[in-house]
C-alpha cells in the first residue's frame, strides 16, 4: 500500500468522531507471535507490539528492516485487526521485486523482532454507529490483498454487533487467493448484517454461479448498495482497480464525498 486519497472529500461529523478516536502513532518493537501462510503468495503475521496504543479498523503501519550494513527499507502495510489490545495482525502479499515483502512472507518466523511505526491513517477508518452516529449502510469493495483493511472493518462490525448493513464485494484470482476465507464466512452467519459477494477473475469453484471474469460496471451495480441508499463506500486495491471502481460508482450516482479509497503499489 503506498497511497491514501479521497479527492474532494470533506470531514463529516461521523468522520470527525472516528478521527478523534484514532490512537497516536509512534515507533515500537514488535515480536512475531505467529506466522503462517494466508494464501499461496501471502503470509499472516501475528505481532505482539510493545507499547502499541491500539488502532482503529482500516489503519496501517510501517515496517522498517535494517541490514547489517545499516541500510534500511520501510514499507506500509494495512492492519487486519483493530481494537485496544497490543496484538496486531498483518497479511502481507509477496511482490517478486519487493525489498520487504519477500522477507516478511518467506523468512520471518515466530520469535523474530521487527520495528513498526503506527498506527497510521485517520481517514480510511470505520467505527460502529454507537461511536459515530452514522447509520448509513457500508459498502466495502476489495481487489486482491486490498481486502486486508476492509476485513478489519468487517470484523470490527461483527465484534460490535453493529446494526448497520455491511456488504463486501471482493475480487480474487482464485478460491485459493481469498484472504481470511474462514473468518469471512463466519461473519456472513453472524448476527451483525453482513453480505459477501465474491468475484473470481481467473478460476472459479466448480458450479460457481458465474464464470471467472473481472468486475465490470454491471456486476458492480448488481452487487453494491444503490446510490439512493446513500451508502458509505470504502474501496481498496491496486491503483487501476480503485480508479476504475471509483469512476463507475460516480457514474452510478454515488456521492464522491461518501467514497473513500486506498491504493497499494510496489512494496
Amino acid at each position: 500500500m503506498s497511497e491514501v486519497s479521497t479527492p474532494g472529500a470533506t470531514a463529516t461529523p461521523a468522520a470527525s468522531a472516528a478521527l478523534r478516536a484514532v490512537p497516536r502513532s509512534g515507533w515500537h518493537v514488535a515480536t512475531v507471535a505467529a506466522a503462517r501462510r494466508e494464501t499461496p503468495n501471502a503470509s499472516r503475521l501475528e505481532l505482539e507490539v510493545d507499547g502499541w496504543p491500539g488502532n482503529a479498523a482500516g489503519q496501517h503501519l510501517d515496517v522498517r528492516l535494517t541490514a547489517p550494513d545499516g541500510y534500511t527499507a520501510t514499507r506500509s502495510y494495512s492492519i487486519a485487526s483493530s481494537g485496544p489490545g497490543t496484538r496486531v495482525t498483518l497479511a502481507v502479499d509477496k511482490l517478486p521485486d519487493g525489498e520487504v515483502s519477500p522477507y516478511l512472507v518467506d523468512e520471518v518466523r515466530a520469535g523474530d523482532m521487527l520495528e513498526v511505526h503506527g498506527p497510521l491513517g485517520a481517514f480510511f477508518v470505520w467505527a460502529p454507529v454507537a461511536e459515530t452516529g452514522d447509520a448509513r449502510p457500508v459498502q466495502l469493495i476489495a481487489g486482491g490483498s486490498g481486502v486486508v483493511p476492509l476485513f478489519a472493518m468487517a470484523q470490527a462490525h461483527g465484534d460490535a454487533d453493529d446494526p448497520v448493513p455491511f456488504r463486501l464485494l471482493y475480487s480474487a484470482r482464485t478460491p485459493d487467493d481469498v484472504y481470511f476465507a474462514g473468518e469471512l464466512q463466519r461473519l456472513v452467519g453472524a448476527s451483525a448484517p453482513f453480505r459477501l459477494d465474491l468475484v473470481y477473475t481467473r478460476r472459479a469453484p466448480e458450479g460457481w454461479r458465474a464464470p471467472a471474469a473481472r468486475i465490470t460496471r454491471e456486476t458492480l451495480e448488481a452487487a453494491v448498495f444503490p446510490a439512493a441508499e446513500q451508502p458509505r463506500v470504502y474501496v481498496c486495491g491496486s491503483t487501476g482497480f480503485v480508479e476504475r471502481v471509483a469512476d463507475w460508482l460516480v457514474e452510478l450516482g454515488h456521492d464522491p464525498r461518501s467514497i473513500r479509497t486506498e491504493r497499494y503499489g510496489g512494496t
